[in-house]
């Protein structure tokens, strides 16, 4: 009696979730059939549970989530000079090393050929963008939009996503990778105090999520599935989305963390391995969380430098023509200004909430929740406010 009440229970169960596939895939479709597109409702498909359910619509949509026009990329791809080329050497070496990366029981021959595509894909993106520096773990994040979308498609998201979310991390230093990775543990502080605490007795450092920060977690996650799931959610969030997920998976670990002796080569080695079993969509709705209640501006005063990604919103006053080391450029100034007003609003005695926060502190006293909840509800925002003209952001 019991099993078959199960097994009944179990059929509804299989049949809901049939049902909502079903009915977000026929969201997605309108959304894209919507003139203009509706980017802003591929951005809360992407980032709601499930994501963006399969590779056949992330074809559709990633293009859409970094403003890339599909009718405007060349049939041929230029050629590639590899004898020439001065990173060619350690790009070989790096695609040589990720046969973990393609998908077991791939014949060789394919995954060769693939191999050929991927080193293709790098050196075409770097000859053509002089600036941008090549890291070992860039080929971890440019497999995985060949693997979703093959070459030609993959060639020109991967070069928007290298000259906008990725730019800190292809300077000539790591001095801006650092310093992205030096917000962990600021977020960390805020949640739980205990962890932060801890981790800072064992002198851990940030360096165990370096490798997830710089290859979007492709490097450490065996299962791919949850590999374009990530991407799904970083891709439409903004481009310090990775560091709060790191956060989130550290959180999420507290009782081993403070089970762990306060050692920083016991603790580090805990840390740097993440478990098969995360909760994945939890974890996103987490981070979501998170960001809402520490933006990245906020995270920022606490820091002594502003990165790309942290000052992201300058480039909705961008021109056409400007890009992200432009921003960079510009650092100095900025972070001089920044000071000036912090000074002055110390001297104040009434604080000032900025019209972002006024909405978020609205969401959650109203408690409102859509398909999402409201801090999906609000990262969207978030998203489309540092992206409100894509065009201007993207050129």
């Amino acid at each position: 009696m019991n099993l078959k009440k199960s097994r009944s229970l179990n059929g509804f169960g299989k049949q809901d979730a049939e049902s909502r596939r079903k009915r977000k895939t026929a969201e997605i479709t309108q959304a894209l059939n919507t003139t203009p597109v509706d980017v802003a409702a591929l951005r809360r498909m992407a980032i709601s549970e499930g994501g963006l359910l399969s590779d056949e619509i992330r074809r559709l949509v990633w293009p859409r989530l970094l403003n890339v026009s599909v009718e405007n990329i060349p049939e041929q791809l230029e050629p590639v000079d590899r004898d020439n080329n001065k990173d060619f050497n350690q790009v070989l070496l790096d695609v040589q090393r990720s046969l973990r990366r393609f998908p077991p029981g791939m014949p060789d021959e394919q995954r060769e050929g693939l191999q050929e595509e991927l080193i293709d894909i790098i050196l075409r993106v770097l000859v053509k963008n002089p600036q941008l520096h090549y890291y070992q773990g860039y080929h971890d994040i440019v497999v995985t939009f060949l693997l979703v979308l093959g070459e030609r498609l993959a060639t020109a998201l991967v070069e928007k996503l290298s000259t906008h979310h990725l730019r800190d991390f292809m300077d000539p230093t790591m001095d801006n990778t650092k310093h992205i990775l030096n917000y962990l543990m600021p977020i960390i502080k805020r949640v739980n105090p205990e962890v932060y605490d801890w981790m800072q007795q064992a002198e851990v450092g940030t360096i165990f999520a370096l490798s997830w920060l710089i290859t979007w977690f492709g490097h450490v996650l065996s299962d791919f599935r949850h590999v374009v799931r990530l991407y799904d959610f970083f891709l439409a969030c903004h481009p310090l989305m990775p560091i709060y997920f790191a956060a989130v998976i550290v959180l999420h670990r507290e009782d081993e963390v403070l089970d762990c002796e306060c050692d920083m080569a016991m603790m580090h080695h805990l840390l740097s391995r993440i478990p098969e079993d995360l909760p994945y969509e939890t974890l996103i709705s987490r981070a979501g969380d998170l960001f809402v209640q520490f933006p990245p501006s906020e995270l920022a005063r606490e820091r002594s430098q502003l990165t790309a990604v942290s000052t992201y919103k300058d480039l909705e006053l961008a021109s056409t023509h400007q890009r992200p080391d432009t921003v960079l450029r510009r650092r100095r100034k900025e972070q001089q200004k920044h000071q000036q007003r912090t000074l002055e609003a110390q001297r104040g005695s009434v604080a000032v909430v900025r019209p972002t926060a006024r909405r978020f502190m609205r969401l959650a006293v109203m408690g409102l929740t859509v398909a999402l909840g409201a801090a999906a509800l609000a990262v969207v925002n978030s998203a489309l406010e540092w992206a409100p003209k894509l065009d201007l952001l993207f050129p």
